[in-house]
């Protein structure tokens, strides 16, 4: 892959303990007086990890240096910059209270050090980044209500979204409709993973229980066109990570994915590193592979960041202005690829 397309960018869906890269983790470790086994690196800027279950126990080896406000602060602060200087101009972050608690940190104290970084990538970098709070499935229903009761008894002017991620197969979506409908009546917009390893019914299920207007992956509805066609009709927008379904193999390659059949037929997509160092991928990265591997040129690709503004869960005012100052709106129907 040549040099990343010189458009700009967005993203909305991005693990933010997911982007420790091995030399922070090494740092915050330092920082914190931990010792970490050598066996989450392969070698030294990439993790080691063989299949998905041994990926989330290296992601939470490494989550675990994560210990006070300021490393959150540095973690978020540091992404936010390389992000910027990839030509990123808005990013939603997902952040994990159950990660912080597991390291004895509260809600509030977790939530003060992202927004630090957040603001201070803002003052520095000049990028927009907002909070996206998720809940994991696999720790059941009440610690996902819990968490959603954190989020709406401590409103923050960042926080716009509430999400869950975790173990799709073993814990459909329609389990945690409670915490879903709390944060939503309070105001949040909200997204779910669902369609990355699960089959096409736990995307309809989502979508039938879950007050979600965007889908985290929802790749795998490719194999139900009927289910593709209820996607374009509600207007539900994916939160497409190429390099992270090739990588944990949910397709063989690139020219295995959905991505292409998915936006032909008029789904709204969106590109995204979901755990970036995890998968030698990044932003710009991204969107380098839709244009080296799925034929978009710069129009295509700006297309697409129009479709991220103005899916995103930040305020309308904001992404309005961005679409503005980019010149993104007279992209029109260009997003299609040839």
């Amino acid at each position: 892959m040549g040099d990343l397309p010189a458009v700009p960018k967005a993203e909305l869906h991005v693990h933010l303990e997911g982007t420790l890269p091995p030399d922070l983790v090494r740092r915050l470790a330092d920082r914190n007086g931990m010792q970490l086994p050598d066996f989450i690196f392969a070698e030294e800027d990439s993790f080691a990890w063989t299949d998905f279950l041994h990926f989330l126990e290296v992601y939470d080896l490494a989550a675990s240096v994560i210990r006070t406000p300021e490393d959150y602060r540095d973690l978020t602060y540091e992404y936010l910059a390389r992000c910027a200087a990839e030509g990123v101009i808005y990013c939603e972050v997902m952040s994990s209270p159950d990660h912080a608690a597991a390291n004895g940190m509260s809600y509030r104290d977790h939530l003060e050090g992202i927004a630090a970084g957040i603001a201070d990538a803002r003052r520095d970098h000049g990028i927009a980044g907002f909070i996206i709070v998720t809940c994991v499935r696999h720790f059941g229903v009440e610690r996902s209500i819990a968490v959603a009761r954190d989020v709406v008894n401590n409103p923050h002017p960042l926080v716009v979204g509430f999400g869950m991620g975790g173990d799709e197969l073993g814990f459909p979506g329609e389990m945690f409709s409670e915490a879903f409908e709390l944060a939503a009546s309070h105001g949040l917009d909200c997204t779910v993973h669902a369609g990355e390893f699960g089959a096409p019914d736990s995307i309809r299920a989502a979508m039938d229980a879950l007050p979600v207007g965007r889908l985290g992956h929802g790749v795998r509805a490719a194999e139900d066109p009927e289910l593709v066609a209820e996607i374009v009709d509600r207007g539900i927008v994916l939160e497409c990570c190429p390099t992270s379904n090739v990588a944990t193999k949910v397709f063989a390659d690139y020219d295995a994915h959905a991505f292409l059949a998915l936006q032909n037929a008029g789904v709204p997509v969106t590109l995204n590193s979901d755990d970036p160092p995890f998968f030698h991928t990044s932003v710009g990265r991204e969107y380098g592979i839709a244009r080296d591997h799925f034929g978009l040129d710069d129009d295509a690709l700006r297309a697409i960041t129009l479709t991220a503004l103005e899916a995103g869960f930040g305020p309308e005012s904001e992404r309005r202005d961005l679409i503005r100052q980019h010149g993104l709106s007279d992209t029109g129907e260009k997003a299609t690829a040839p």
